[in-house]
């Protein structure tokens, strides 16, 4: 039996972990959590009427989406964890019959968008009563993930299949044909540690096209306790207002290209989201009638905005993941498993989804 070693217990690395032959490969994963995107995240699963130009982040991004039926039923996922509400897309005057067309021209191709329809304002509040009375488009294939429960739901499928879990940094050298992290040998790796691959490629040679974005999400405790069978919204101006289980609403998240790797909350966070989200709330007071925690974490992105994962350029016995940016809960998990089919059966079915590894890695 091979020795794997996953670098990274995020989205992608424990994904990867639940998903390898255990009859083919011991697995250990090395995980530090601290500032670990995921972790702090909870995000909307509804990649389809996106604008991005770039056709191979969204095959990806859509594949991404479609892969979460078999996600749900492979993991047993609660309700708290996944669940498909739908999702409502607010935009202003006279963008949503244009993002009606986009969305009926992009069912062709992916059916899992589900119905779709425009929404008078009464009947927006009624599916969303936090929101003020506007219309709307509505897609019925729209889902929620909660980045933490996802995690911590894994770990304990991971555990239970008798993968070990290492809470430790990971200090990486290759010697001879073997991999070394810290000090124990193993066959194969997967670095999947985010905004931590360039500090993991540096002892091979490799600089990486990866920097930190620091995101700030807040979480809302609120009374409406029947609030996790609502959709998710998407509002005008890149915030989402994501409702979960016992009044549990929340609303983000930042992208702060210059926060690096600071966890710090911070009150210019809750007043950028406050900006972006009153507008389109029923109590403008919500801000300060509910109180929030804050959730804040590190993002890894590259100078393109697209993720990428492949073999180590010369090397098909380590794999790379990262960049996955704010798209990270869409992609993550169908990246995992596409590397886990790799190492077991030693398919690349993933060609079509990023640019070759050379743009990425130096």
């Amino acid at each position: 039996m091979k020795k794997l070693a996953i670098i990274g217990g995020g989205i992608i690395g424990m994904t990867l972990a639940n998903y390898i032959d255990l009859k083919k490969y011991s697995v250990t994963i090395y995980d530090n959590p601290v500032g670990q995107a995921t972790k702090a995240s909870a995000g909307i699963i509804s990649p389809w009427l996106s604008k991005r130009r770039n056709k191979q982040w969204y095959q990806l991004a859509k594949d991404g989406a479609a892969f979460y039926p078999k996600l749900v039923q492979d993991f047993d996922l609660a309700a708290n964890v996944y669940q498909q509400t739908g999702t409502l897309i607010l935009r202003k005057d006279g963008e949503l019959e244009p993002l009606m067309a986009l969305a009926k021209e992009r069912k062709q191709a992916a059916p899992e968008i589900g119905d779709i329809q425009l929404l008078t304002g009464a009947a927006v509040t009624e599916k969303l009563p936090l929101l003020k009375t506007a219309p709307a488009l509505f897609i019925t294939g729209g889902g929620k993930l909660d980045g933490a429960s996802y995690l911590e739901t894994l770990r304990q499928r991971a555990i239970a299949k008798g993968i070990a879990l290492k809470t430790a940094f990971a200090q990486l050298n290759q010697q001879n044909d073997h991999w070394l992290v810290n000090t124990e040998a193993f066959d194969a790796i997967a670095l999947c540690a985010g905004p931590g691959l360039p500090h993991l490629l540096q002892p091979l040679g490799l600089t990486t096209d990866i920097r930190p974005q620091k995101g700030q999400l807040l979480a809302f405790d609120t009374p409406y306790k029947k609030s996790g069978s609502w959709p998710v919204a998407m509002l005008d101006g890149e915030s989402d207002l994501i409702p979960f289980e016992n009044g549990q609403i929340l609303i983000g998240a930042t992208h702060e290209n210059d926060g690096g790797y600071d966890l710090t909350p911070t009150t210019e966070a809750f007043s950028q989201l406050k900006e972006k989200s009153v507008p389109f709330l029923t109590e403008s007071a919500f801000f300060e009638k509910h109180s929030a925690n804050y959730r804040v974490g590190t993002r890894a992105y590259t100078s393109d905005f697209a993720p990428f994962f492949n073999c180590l350029p010369n090397n098909p016995t380590a794999v790379v993941a990262s960049g996955l940016g704010s798209s990270g809960l869409t992609t993550g998990p169908y990246i995992g498993y596409l590397l886990a089919d790799y190492f077991n059966s030693g398919q690349q079915d993933w060609l079509n989804y990023q640019k070759t590894i050379d743009h990425y890695l130096k």
